[in-house]
């Protein structure tokens, strides 16, 4: 990574929401498929939080950050990809985060592995705002009773919302679903105190996504570079 491509995505960050009278969101660096030496490097610059999409993966990475430069660092893992129930015990003891709680069941399952010993799990709710059948997620109608069972959990923490509008070459036309993703989000903030994350857009359009709202943009392409093509 070219050092100063972190600094130049804050500054990105930070003048879009400026420009949008929004506040700065948090940057979420995605991770995923990138080896812990590129991870090492990008935490030694400042950068503390990472998505992973696969847990075996974000476990193997963790275990060999031990080894680098950046070992001594409070780094933040957060699950940004689709959680099967039978790594939600994995995924509630080595995440700080997990961003892609749909369902009752993984509720259940992450209360009952997070250890007493720990802080309390964030967790994000993610939401199929445009009702794709190929996607996860829960339906807009479906998030208040996800949210008061987790709510329910003294080990888990809830935060806000995950979305991932359905993908358009412009940028422009994902507004409609980022506009509604805020008031999603903004209806739950009246309803559970706890709740004060928006986590929406990406490295194509996290311009459209803070000027609706976001509070924390999912990055990964803009800051690591394209990913290497598997050799033929």
């Amino acid at each position: 990574m070219h050092e100063h491509v972190l600094h130049d995505i804050l500054h990105q960050l930070t003048h879009t929401a400026h420009d949008a009278g929004r506040p700065v969101p948090r940057l979420l660096a995605v991770s995923k498929t990138r080896d812990e030496t590129a991870v090492a490097n990008l935490a030694l610059k400042g950068q503390t939080a990472f998505g992973e999409n696969y847990v075996q993966e974000a476990l193997a990475k963790q275990n060999a950050m031990a080894g680098t430069a950046a070992a001594g660092l409070a780094l933040e893992w957060h699950l940004i990809g689709h959680l099967q129930s039978n790594k939600a015990a994995e995924a509630a003891t080595r995440f700080d985060w997990v961003q892609t709680v749909d369902r009752l069941k993984l509720v259940t399952a992450l209360a009952r592995h997070r250890r007493a010993d720990q802080a309390a799990l964030n967790v994000l709710i993610q939401v199929n705002i445009d009702d794709e059948a190929s996607k996860h997620g829960c339906r807009p109608d479906e998030v208040e009773a996800l949210a008061t069972a987790i709510a329910a959990e003294s080990r888990l923490c809830l935060r806000g919302l995950m979305v991932i509008p359905a993908p358009h070459d412009e940028p422009e036309l994902l507004r409609p679903a980022f506009r509604r993703s805020k008031q999603l989000f903004d209806s739950l903030t009246q309803t559970h105190r706890s709740v004060d994350t928006l986590s929406m857009g990406m490295s194509d359009d996290y311009a459209v996504a803070i000027a609706e709202g976001s509070t924390m943009v999912r990055i990964g392409t803009a800051l690591f570079g394209a990913r290497a093509k598997p050799q033929s």
